[in-house]
């Protein structure tokens, strides 16, 4: 009898644990989800809240990484809220940025407070044509995707945003489309945080735009064989060329 009972003991143990694991992957899943919601809508205070207190935090973004909340508030509040919606919080007439975030996997660490996620990203941007004497983007529009890298980590129970990497794959007119994209479509920084009042505290020695196709590197192994891909994998030479004639490898660093 002792020995069903602590057969079953180690039951409920188990299926526990792994219930936790599955609230876990969901409830990350859902902050990135309302991540998205809120950025849809320039809703950048509520984004900015959303982040770790930890000092490591990070966000990459277009070949700078901001560190903190200090630089996490100079990317999303004094950047993106000024340059997009003049400083408001929240939407303005006229102004498209529409994300839809697909296709998470997600994992989360044995002691069940530091997760790594990747998800996809598609958007779909643009101003109205009734705005473009009042916006200083004039009249635009564009697609974009991207793949996001980001790690959470659980702070007094909650599940926050601590290293967000994204990685845009491509930008694109609706006019010409991909194939006529110029290279280098958004410009990337040159300069870091105090020399540029906006800029990124530092710069990421890798960026990469279309029609550069290097793989972001996974955070996980391959379910079946348990190996990572390797460097040469996650390279793009040219048709016919050798690997090592391409560009080096993008990292996932800290």
């Amino acid at each position: 009898m002792e020995a069903q009972v602590a057969q079953l003991q180690d039951e409920v143990k188990s299926l526990r644990a792994a219930l936790t694991r599955v609230q876990d992957e969901q409830e990350i899943m859902k902050v990135h989800y309302k991540y998205g919601y809120y950025l849809d809508k320039c809703l950048y205070q509520q984004v900015y809240d959303m982040w770790s207190e930890h000092p490591d935090a990070f966000v990459e973004f277009l070949g700078g990484r901001y560190r903190g909340k200090a630089g996490i508030h100079r990317l999303y509040i004094d950047r993106f809220r000024n340059t997009f919606v003049n400083g408001r919080n929240g939407p303005i007439r006229g102004f498209l940025l529409d994300h839809a975030m697909m296709q998470p996997i997600i994992d989360v660490d044995e002691d069940g407070t530091h997760a790594w996620a990747r998800i996809r990203a598609l958007m779909n941007a643009g101003t109205h044509k009734s705005i473009q004497g009042v916006h200083p983007r004039g009249h635009v529009q564009w697609m974009e995707g991207g793949l996001y890298e980001n790690e959470y980590i659980k702070e007094n129970g909650v599940w926050k945003p601590f290293r967000y990497r994204y990685f845009p794959f491509w930008h694109a007119t609706h006019e010409q489309g991909v194939s006529y994209t110029k290279e280098n479509y958004v410009p990337f920084p040159k300069k870091t945080f105090p020399e540029d009042p906006l800029g990124p505290d530092e710069l990421i020695e890798r960026p990469m735009l279309w029609p550069d196709t290097r793989v972001v590197p996974f955070h996980y192994s391959h379910p079946v064989t348990g190996k990572p891909v390797t460097d040469p994998e996650l390279r793009a030479p040219g048709w016919g060329q050798d690997v090592s004639t391409s560009e080096l490898p993008l990292t996932l660093s800290s």
